[in-house]
């Protein structure tokens, strides 16, 4: 039986329904929140991108290419990636997007920080790859449901410190996640069994690192500038490739 568009787009639309019910409750939350509470929300947040960060980068000891350990190999992604997206600088390109959008809606100060803090969150990581593919490959959405979940939780505290910006993350979901989905036919040629699949895995681990930057900036640590490492998500696959063949 063919899929129909909705079909293989129903996770997408629910993560970004779930986004946006989660920042209108963040807004309505957040003139009433104290200070105090609005910001161990965030930190709680935090905490658990931490968690799912470390749960993720757990992936590169799985990602063996040739004689190469995944580790080595997610390294080398990382620093090349981070290379590239300092040339490019994405950092500052991601950001002026938010400023572009904050002017376009006169949204508040904090709006560039929350959405690319909600734009890399909700969109960098395994659930939205393997579940975005196995959404668009058999109909199936049960994995970006579970995101969809832990995003609108996470848009609420996010929301209440951040404002609007969280909710204009949604159009970031619609675009990857959902273009992802729609392309799905084409990577099932090459990613039979997208789950074990070392260069899947390889994105998965880098993916984790890049989410326990986020998790550092969320708790205030230190400023990881996440969005110049995006170009490692690309580069993974080619650094496995090249690990293999030598190999």
């Amino acid at each position: 039986m063919e899929l129909t568009l909705l079909d293989k787009l129903s996770g997408t639309l629910a993560n970004a329904a779930t986004v946006a019910l989660g920042t209108g409750l963040g807004l309505v939350l957040r003139g009433r929140l104290p200070e105090r509470m609005a910001r161990i929300m965030v930190q709680g947040v935090g905490l658990t991108t931490l968690f799912i960060g470390l749960s993720m980068a757990q992936a590169l000891g799985e990602a063996k290419g040739g004689a190469v350990d995944g580790v080595v190999l997610g390294l080398v992604a990382l620093v090349l990636g981070g290379l590239l997206g300092e040339w490019a600088r994405l950092e500052e390109g991601l950001e002026g997007l938010g400023e572009r959008i904050k002017r376009a809606v006169r949204g508040g100060g904090s709006f560039t920080e929350g959405f690319v803090a909600a734009s890399l969150l909700f969109c960098v990581g395994p659930m939205t790859l393997l579940g975005a593919i196995q959404n668009g490959l058999v109909g199936d959405p049960s994995l970006l449901l579970l995101k969809a979940t832990l995003d609108g939780l996470s848009a609420i505290a996010l929301t209440s410190s951040f404002g609007v910006g969280v909710g204009f993350s949604v159009l970031v979901i619609l675009l990857y996640q959902g273009g992802v989905a729609l392309l799905a036919g084409t990577l099932s040629q090459a990613l039979p069994d997208p789950a074990q699949d070392p260069r899947v895995l390889l994105v998965t681990g880098v993916g984790g690192l890049m989410i326990l930057g986020i998790g550092i900036n969320l708790l205030g640590l230190t400023r990881v500038r996440v969005a110049s490492f995006l170009p490692a998500l690309l580069l993974a696959p080619l650094v496995w490739a090249l690990a293999d063949r030598l190999g």
